[in-house]
């Protein structure tokens, strides 16, 4: 397809829709950056950190699985091939999907695991230490299913964010269509 120059006759995306997108993009983003840091360095002092914002987050999430089921999926800025209409269609889903399961999966680990979790110094799920000081997980079961979806889902975010952030600078630099300028509100 050739190159195509910017047209005024996209429709915008609500300013509520793309607050919450930004908002989570970034809160994601950070959230995975800090979450394999966390792991790969064990840095275990930043945990309550990212589970607090995690939590919080979790609400933004559900507000935007809500709007975007009210407000439908907005509709592309230009003509597509059907393999890249596609592909943006698998990598919304996996973003959307993702940023639910996330938080969901985070819970799961760190509430059934005996660690707890909270929004800051507000506990949610009281965590369950033992008198030698290590936690003694509720359910071990829910702590391996949590712990699997959180590993999974968050290394399906982070090729899912990638693709999507290529897809947005390719609309921006070679097709010259709308989409990025639409989702900055422009």
């Amino acid at each position: 397809m050739a190159a195509q120059q910017y047209t005024n006759t996209v429709s915008p995306i609500s300013s509520i829709s793309r607050y919450l997108h930004w908002i989570i993009a970034f809160a994601i983003i950070g959230l995975l950056s800090t979450g394999l840091y966390m792991k790969r360095l064990e840095v275990y002092d930043l945990y309550p950190i990212h589970k607090s914002v995690g939590v919080i987050i979790a609400a933004f999430v559900i507000t935007r699985i809500v709007w975007r089921i009210r407000e439908g999926w907005p509709h592309p800025a230009s003509k597509y091939s059907h393999f890249e209409h596609v592909m943006a269609k698998i990598t919304h889903w996996i973003l959307i999907i993702g940023t639910a399961l996330m938080p969901t999966s985070g819970m799961m680990l760190s509430g059934a695991s005996g660690h707890g979790f909270g929004i800051f110094s507000l506990t949610i799920v009281a965590s369950n230490y033992g008198p030698d000081g290590q936690a003694i997980p509720y359910n071990e079961f829910v702590t391996n299913v949590g712990y699997g979806i959180h590993e999974y889902a968050g290394y399906a975010m982070i090729v899912a964010a990638l693709l999507h952030i290529i897809g947005a600078l390719k609309h921006h630099i070679i097709d010259k269509d709308r989409t990025l300028l639409r989702m900055l509100g422009r």
